[in-house]
């Protein structure tokens, strides 16, 4: 290819990526209104911008304490089938017991335990009064929490990143193996709920109702029925319990069929409601379990509490609304949260910072102060010390930044202050690459070789060296960049984008720009 081609292909993607990394510059509103420039470029990390910062500790027991109760339900469906009715599975702490009545029953249970290989039988427990207890293999424990970990990962995306909550640009991601870290820039505070509501919604037909828990109790002095449990609904505004409901253990629907939810004001009452939509097999449950208890009441509960229990008066199918004290704000939170899905496990905030937008922004012109003086400290010692060639590299150093700027942009990347860091680190390792080729093309001069030769050979012996540092370096960041969290990831993308930057610069714009000066005649002076 000839030289006029190579350079019209490097001009093109300078231009290309300058105007990307100049887009950066302009405001959001004026990116969303102009058609010429990207909606999306440059993001700037937490530290720059200012924000929220969390920690989270999910209850990954509770995650190995459920998978133990749906191994519970699927062993009492297998006994069922197998026609022994008398044996119950318990969970107990992190142990999922039953006891056996007689050796036939020990000898069938043994016989189905084995065709559960996500559990071990404690051998220590096996003869002893025919009671046996299973655990959950290592393997199947390290499965469950590291599934648990991305559930909520997914939940907590979904809700922070929904549009009507005006959060965009959030982090969130693993922070080593049992924790969570989210970080949110641009806003002052984040609503709890959102983060820690498990936002689980269920479904139950009220089998009795009094004002209180003790009246409704005072009804079944044996004893709540099997398989019944209590809960209350609770005035938002005083905290007072309004009734208690006697309802099934077992939900009869879950929020997990919903397909939309969304707040809207009921005019008629002066109070803000959620209207939800069920999915198709959602739609079909609900119809089948409204039709079946015509003139009953449905109670509605989120996270273990009754919001409202109106009573079914005709057949609802893909449709329903959950009213209460809502304030607008709750209304619109429960409803993402809604949307979301529920989390599958509690968690915690362990950690909460709030960085003020004055001091990301004293970050940001400290930083690029600091690269403004590094680039031209460096531009100066090289254009005097290799005269010609030093300027050569100086625009390549250029160059190098507006492509790795516009690369950044175009992948959306965030900018934190090791970020920056980043940055000044790659205008280093750029002349870097440019030194070794140009001491490389000296040693040739003063061998006697003509100029192009020297150019030629200089930057072919050169090229090893250069790739062989850049590649153990780029390696070390994609490390950094898998173990690492939040700012110190920010530090490995700028610093890998960087690597590939510097190697094309030095290899490619320096090389083209020494053909086209001094050009293919070998007489020439070199000035280096």
């Amino acid at each position: 290819m000839s030289i006029r081609a190579r350079a019209l292909l490097v001009l093109a993607l300078l231009l290309c990526l300058g105007w990307l990394a100049a887009a950066n510059l302009a405001s959001p509103e004026l990116r969303q209104q102009s058609l010429w420039l990207p909606d999306q470029g440059l993001r700037l990390g937490l530290d720059l911008r200012g924000g929220v910062h969390l920690v989270l500790g999910p209850d990954l027991e509770s995650a190995v304490v459920h998978e133990l109760g749906v191994l519970a339900t699927d062993l009492s469906a297998e006994l069922e089938r197998k026609g022994i009715l008398e044996l119950k599975p318990v969970v107990v702490g992190q142990t999922l017991r039953v006891q056996t009545g007689s050796r036939e029953q020990a000898e069938a249970l043994r016989e189905i335990l084995d065709d559960y290989p996500v559990a071990e039988l404690r051998e220590s427990a096996k003869a002893e009064g025919a009671a046996f207890q299973m655990v959950l293999a290592d393997e199947q424990v390290r499965f469950v929490r590291e599934r648990a970990i991305q559930q909520v990962l997914e939940v907590l995306r979904r809700r922070i990143d929904d549009p009507t909550t005006g959060i965009s640009e959030s982090v969130i991601t693993k922070q080593g193996r049992e924790r969570v870290l989210v970080q949110i820039p641009g806003v002052e505070r984040v609503p709890t709920e959102l983060i820690t509501g498990k936002g689980y919604l269920e479904f139950k037909i009220v089998e009795d109702q009094a004002a209180n828990e003790e009246l409704l109790r005072e009804r079944h002095p044996e004893g709540l029925p099997e398989g019944m449990v209590i809960a209350t609904e609770v005035d938002a505004a005083t905290g007072s319990v309004i009734a208690a409901y006697l309802l099934p253990e077992t939900p009869a629907l879950t929020g997990d069929l919903l397909a939309d939810a969304a707040s809207q004001f009921n005019q008629q009452i002066g109070q803000w409601r959620i209207n939800f939509r069920w999915n198709s097999e959602g739609a079909d449950r609900f119809a089948d379990l409204t039709g079946r208890n015509i003139n009953r009441q449905l109670a509605i509960l989120l996270d273990g509490q009754v919001q409202s229990a109106p009573a079914i008066r005709s057949k609802i199918y893909e449709r329903g609304e959950i009213s209460g004290d809502f304030t607008q704000q709750e209304a619109a939170e429960l409803a993402v949260i809604l949307r979301a899905g529920s989390l599958p496990i509690d968690i915690r905030i362990e950690e909460e910072r709030t960085i003020g937008p004055a001091l990301g922004q004293d970050s940001i012109d400290r930083g690029l102060r600091a690269s403004l003086i590094g680039l031209l400290l460096i531009v100066v010692f090289i254009s005097a010390y290799y005269r010609l060639s030093g300027l050569y590299a100086s625009l390549a150093l250029v160059a190098n930044l507006t492509m790795l700027l516009g690369l950044m942009s175009v992948f959306g990347a965030t900018l934190t202050l090791p970020g920056i860091a980043g940055l000044v680190l790659t205008v280093g390792m750029a002349v870097d690459a440019n030194v070794i080729i140009f001491e490389r093309i000296r040693e040739e001069l003063r061998a006697g070789r003509a100029v192009q030769a020297a150019i030629a050979t200089g930057f072919q012996k050169a090229r090893w060296t250069i790739l062989d540092a850049n590649i153990t370096t780029l390696l070390t960041a994609i490390i950094l960049f898998e173990a690492g969290t939040g700012p110190i990831k920010g530090f490995a993308v700028t610093l890998s984008v960087g690597i590939l930057t510097s190697v094309f610069s030095a290899l490619v714009i320096t090389r083209l720009l020494y053909e086209w000066r001094p050009g293919r005649v070998a007489t020439r002076a070199l000035s280096i």
